[in-house]
């Protein structure tokens, strides 16, 4: 497996003038962090994808994955880790919706240890041979309900999820860390917005990220 992905990883598609143009689109769009932009650069998002899409995978676009979820766009996947990082003094946080694995090999090198869940078991187990085969080791995964969280190791410094909600679950809340922030797309389907909320001592703060369009979080396995 290892040898195809290498083969994979040096083909056309993944020439250094493919990823720059990615890079660019995304600082064109307002992503302003370097260390945010180099994984972008640096993650190769064409093994996240099935092979007969990778000729796209550096396009700014989502791009289905199999079993009615996608790979979320560049963009949104940048936003979203820039924003979870902005001022991020902690070591530990909590992904809902693993998904291929992408976000969370964005995240990796910039968080000591990521705790993901993923209510689908296929789609975890094939993430977690991916990121493995890129040698990354600080993430613990887990099947599970994305509404429940992970409460064995809350609470966390961020939460990030990558699917929508109509409503701010309160489980997730309850397992921020005073001054932690949760990043999500909040709202039904066509009027979501994405939000950054901080938890305050009696209170959460709630920012707007602009709007987005994610897959729904579903309850249950």
């Amino acid at each position: 497996m290892m040898v195809q992905n290498n083969d994979r990883r040096g083909i056309g598609m993944t020439s250094a003038r493919t990823r720059d143009r990615l890079v660019q689109r995304l600082k064109d769009n307002g992503i302003r962090s370097n260390t945010v932009l180099e994984q972008i650069r640096n993650v190769p998002r064409h093994l996240f994808v099935d092979e007969a899409l990778a000729s796209r995978a550096y396009e700014d676009t989502a791009l289905p994955i199999g079993l009615g979820q996608t790979i979320s766009q560049p963009y949104i996947v940048a936003r979203m880790t820039e924003a979870l990082l902005d001022g991020f003094v902690g070591e530990k946080m909590l992904e809902i919706g693993t998904g291929c694995g992408y976000q969370t090999a964005i995240l990796a090198p910039l968080v000591k240890k990521i705790y993901t869940v993923e209510r689908i078991p296929d789609l975890l187990r094939r993430a977690k041979q991916r990121l493995r085969e890129l040698d990354i080791y600080n993430v613990q995964f887990r099947p599970g309900d994305g509404w429940e969280g992970w409460s064995k190791y809350a609470p966390y410094d961020a939460i990030l999820v990558a699917a929508a909600a109509p409503t701010l679950p309160e489980q997730l809340l309850a397992q921020m860390m005073p001054e932690g922030r949760l990043i999500m797309p909040v709202g039904p389907t066509g009027r979501q917005e994405l939000l950054m909320v901080v938890r305050k001592n009696d209170h959460y703060e709630r920012i707007s990220l602009g709007p987005v369009s994610f897959v729904p979080l579903v309850q249950g396995m």
